[in-house]
């Protein structure tokens, strides 16, 4: 059984992806930063997948709490074979960078950028001894070209080094058969986080060109694409998912 380690996946996006994982045969180390209720919904209502679960409090941007993460999940699982790193911490209020508070600025970089780089350092070394792994992260519609974002300077600093990160990673380790990629969500907002696309369908979204919002269900889907094993050839790759819509120039 392969087994996947999964950051913020008990709520948001994350919730629809660890569940995507547990319907298609993977085990799953889930980790979650605070809220014991949504980690306590998600265990009952998978109670018959208990011996294929498992729940480790982390903050993504201590260092000590990935390592120790890490070491948790393969001393139950012996192994890690998917690495998905859905964790980013974001600043919701429309800010210019000056008007940054330095631990807001820190706050960014060490859990979209520095996290990655920690929980790669303890994972790819597994990865290579068993010659499989499967890397995704997350970006923003638009990541790929590097362009301004106003108001999310932060946020869009550290996903846009993301960016380049991933690629020379999938580039580095492919003679492991390791492979890195990005997926980029769309606007997918509130409740859309955690639906399903037959829920999007039901409801009319003018801002999104397909005619309705993503959900956590699209974000699953292109992630469990990017696990299969025969999906080798696919690295180096930012998959937007977005239904066309331009988040950031909407602001413009």
């Amino acid at each position: 059984m392969r087994h996947a380690f999964i950051t913020a996946g008990t709520k948001g996006l994350g919730v629809q992806v660890t569940e995507a994982l547990l319907m298609n045969g993977y085990s799953v180390t889930v980790t979650f930063r605070s809220d014991e209720k949504a980690v306590e919904k998600l265990r009952n209502r998978w109670l018959e997948f208990e011996q294929n679960l498992q729940f480790i409090q982390v903050d993504v941007t201590k260092k000590n709490d990935i390592d120790r993460a890490v070491d948790m999940a393969l001393e139950r699982f012996q192994t890690i074979d998917l690495l998905i790193n859905n964790a980013g911490p974001y600043v919701f209020e429309r800010k210019k960078l000056v008007d940054y508070e330095e631990d807001e600025w820190n706050n960014m970089i060490e859990g979209n950028l520095s996290a990655v780089y920690h929980l790669l350092r303890k994972i790819v070394p597994i990865m290579r001894k068993q010659h499989f792994g499967r890397i995704i992260t997350y970006g923003f519609q638009g990541a790929n070209s590097a362009p301004g974002w106003i108001y999310r300077s932060a946020y869009a600093a550290a996903k846009v080094g993301l960016v380049s990160l991933m690629k020379t990673v999938s580039i580095e380790e492919a003679e492991y058969g390791i492979t890195a990629n990005m997926v980029c969500p769309g606007n997918i907002l509130g409740e859309m986080k955690e639906a399903t696309i037959d829920d999007a369908r039901q409801h009319r979204d003018s801002e999104t060109p397909i005619g309705r919002s993503g959900t956590g269900e699209d974000i699953a889907r292109a992630v469990l694409f990017l696990c299969e094993e025969n999906a080798d050839m696919v690295t180096g790759t930012v998959l937007e998912v977005t239904g066309g819509v331009d988040v950031i120039h909407r602001y413009r």
